[in-house]
């Protein structure tokens, strides 16, 4: 007798739109355009708070938990209100383009309150990752920034921490804001006196802004190379929040609610996330934890007292998060209480984690809450495509959103994604070479990034990601390796110890793999006591049999020596930010840790590191020579 198969699981409604596209081929090259048209973006970002503080002047913008652990919150129109007094400031002190305000800080009512300032009176701000004031112990990184910008003004929010960074870095010139502290000999203005100025021409200021009119420069992440400063303009800002609202038309339908940690340095969290709740009327709790085991208390309290209608992390985020669901009743019960979409972005979500978060939701819910993904970046302010068909799964970016022309053109055997549309920048400010090499011959933007189709025989269904070009690498024997997916498979088949990993193999024999692990999550396995040493903790035999496993598990499927893993090594010491190798948004740099590590990698190679672990060789006829030093029959070190 046939068992009858088990009925779908039913998925929490949510409206959410899906663009008509038209594919087209010209010879090697294809275009996926979204037919859908654009609706109307507003001429200035500012419009939507001016819009807030008329309709709904009373409703919270934003909040942050107090000294006291009481949020403290700021409505519409005493946003408003502040941002023009602050703009006002701004003007009477020359700022522009060429002399910007530069905000050292991080997420917080002050910096919100800047930030919109700046964007009412049409002059340009540049939030900048707090670690590089706080955790590098080189300021060059910082000064090199800001000499990019010759800024007319540098706000921190608190002269003690960020002294060091200010007195190495603080251009001449540049006026120096503070809300608390002091920076020893230097003089500062607080922000309480920007508070204190009268409006006066502010408003024509802002009427005169358009949508070319430079709204903030970004530094991009460096995860390939050194940061640039991105061009962002309040018509990339509106347009791409308007592709956003008819991606997700529920944004309309209920204020939406945030919660949400990610940082404003970055577009994901500053343009994206505060663009959410800005466009839509919405409310933006500021969430003081971060993805990290001792930190992410903090983010479980939170979300145990606000409900979000949609929910925004990275993969690590996400990883802690289904964690903590499984465990905590009340942190599901509130949770899951109004939350309709899920959405990751950074970089890709892992398989397991994708169902191992599908599966809290449908045992705590009786239904699935939809995992949204998508591709976009820093020049593209940020979203481009979202996965909104019909494939669910892991790497699924979707299909262009509205306003969105996408170009996938041939470099080597795979295809490059490029953007056009009122949502990509301009070009990189005071760099006109690098302006230039970022485009095509058509105006496209070059992402660097790989897509490939979902299905091939239906290209309308819109995109996989294919990993970064500039990633991937030839062997010594000439064979191609694709880098990108390989490290989304070890990061996916490591889970929970695998933090990342980084693919050597550049004129090698072999592929191998510098992975990043889950301490804290390695050290449970390990069955040491509290306080044992890293190292101690990596050489144990109980992490030495699992990351042994992976390679066995890697391999199952390899085809050959383009996806086959020769050696592992586990790496003691993290990405170092001083080193470069890692970026502001908390991801490797990948050139800077093959670099760095290059003693390592040579060591592994050769046969000369006892941290390495070999694959074990593969059986049968068909076997490849042997490579003295990092194949051993029998697992152990080489």
């Amino acid at each position: 007798m046939t068992e009858a198969p088990n009925p779908p699981v039913p998925c929490r409604g949510v409206h959410i739109g899906h663009p008509d596209v038209a594919v087209r081929r010209d010879g090697d090259t294809w275009h996926v355009d979204a037919l859908t048209p654009l609706g109307p973006a507003p001429r200035r970002f500012t419009d939507c708070l001016v819009r807030g503080a008329r309709d709904h002047p009373e409703r919270t913008l934003v909040a942050r938990r107090g000294a006291g652990g009481a949020w403290m919150h700021i409505t519409y129109a005493r946003m408003l209100d502040h941002a023009r007094h602050i703009g006002q400031a701004l003007l009477d002190r020359g700022l522009s383009a060429e002399r910007p305000l530069v905000i050292l800080s991080g997420n917080d009512l002050q910096h919100l309150q800047l930030a919109l300032g700046a964007l009412y009176a049409g002059v340009p701000y540049v939030p900048v990752s707090p670690a590089w004031s706080l955790v590098a112990t080189d300021v060059g990184r910082l000064r090199d920034m800001l000499a990019q910008l010759t800024p007319g003004a540098v706000y921190a929010s608190d002269g003690a921490p960020f002294g060091r960074a200010i007195a190495g870095a603080l251009p001449a010139g540049a006026e120096l804001i503070l809300d608390r502290g002091d920076v020893p000999g230097l003089a500062a203005t607080r922000l309480a006196d920007l508070l204190a100025v009268a409006p006066a021409d502010v408003d024509a200021a802002n009427a005169a802004i358009g949508p070319a009119t430079i709204g903030k420069f970004l530094f991009t992440s460096g995860s390939t190379r050194q940061p640039k400063a991105v061009i962002t303009t309040h018509g990339m800002l509106g347009s791409n929040q308007q592709m956003l609202l008819q991606t997700f038309p529920f944004f309309a339908e209920a204020p939406p609610v945030l919660v949400d940690w990610l940082p404003w340095n970055h577009t994901f969290g500053g343009s994206h996330n505060v663009g959410i709740a800005l466009y839509n009327g919405g409310t933006l709790y500021l969430d003081e934890g971060r993805p990290t085991p001792q930190d992410f208390g903090t983010t479980v309290a939170n979300l145990k007292e606000v409900a979000p209608t949609a929910y925004f992390n990275i993969p690590t985020g996400w990883d802690l998060l289904a964690e903590a669901l499984e465990v905590d009743g009340a942190l599901r019960d509130t949770f899951f209480s109004r939350v309709q979409l899920f959405f990751c972005a950074g970089a890709g979500l892992s398989q397991a984690t994708w169902d191992r978060l599908d599966a809290i939701a449908v045992k705590h819910c009786g239904e699935s809450v939809r995992i949204m993904t998508g591709l976009g970046m820093t020049e593209t302010s940020p979203a481009c495509t979202f996965g909104t068909g019909d494939v669910v799964r892991a790497g699924y970016v979707g299909v262009p959103a509205p306003g969105c022309r996408v170009k996938l053109a041939p470099v080597g055997d795979k295809f490059e994604a490029r953007f056009k549309g009122p949502h990509v920048t301009p070009g990189y400010w005071r760099s006109a070479a690098l302006t230039a090499a970022a485009f095509d011959e058509e105006g496209y933007y070059r992402t660097g990034d790989a897509l490939r189709f979902a299905d091939a025989a239906r290209p309308a269904l819109g995109f996989m990601f294919d990993g970064r070009i500039a990633e991937d690498f030839k062997l010594g024997t000439g064979t191609f390796v694709s880098a990108g997916p390989l490290r989304a498979r070890v990061i996916g088949a490591g889970a929970p110890y695998v933090h990342d990993a980084v693919v050597t193999g550049i004129d090698r024999p072999a592929i191998g793999l510098l992975v990043f692990p889950r301490l804290a999550h390695c050290h449970a396995l390990s069955g040491l006591p509290p306080g044992a040493p890293a190292e101690a903790v990596l050489d144990s035999v109980p992490v030495r049999a699992f990351f042994a496993g992976l390679l066995a598990r890697l391999n199952a499927d390899a085809t050959g020596s383009a996806t086959r893993v020769a050696l592992l090594r586990l790496e003691a010491e993290p990405p170092s930010l001083d080193g470069r190798e890692l970026t502001d948004k908390n991801t490797v740099n990948q050139a800077a840790v093959l670099a760095r590590r290059a003693a390592t990698i040579d060591a592994m190679y050769d046969g000369s590191d006892s941290r390495t672990i070999p694959a074990a060789l593969p059986q049968g006829p068909a076997s490849p020579p042997r490579y003295t030093g990092f194949f051993d029959n029998t697992g152990g070190a080489a």
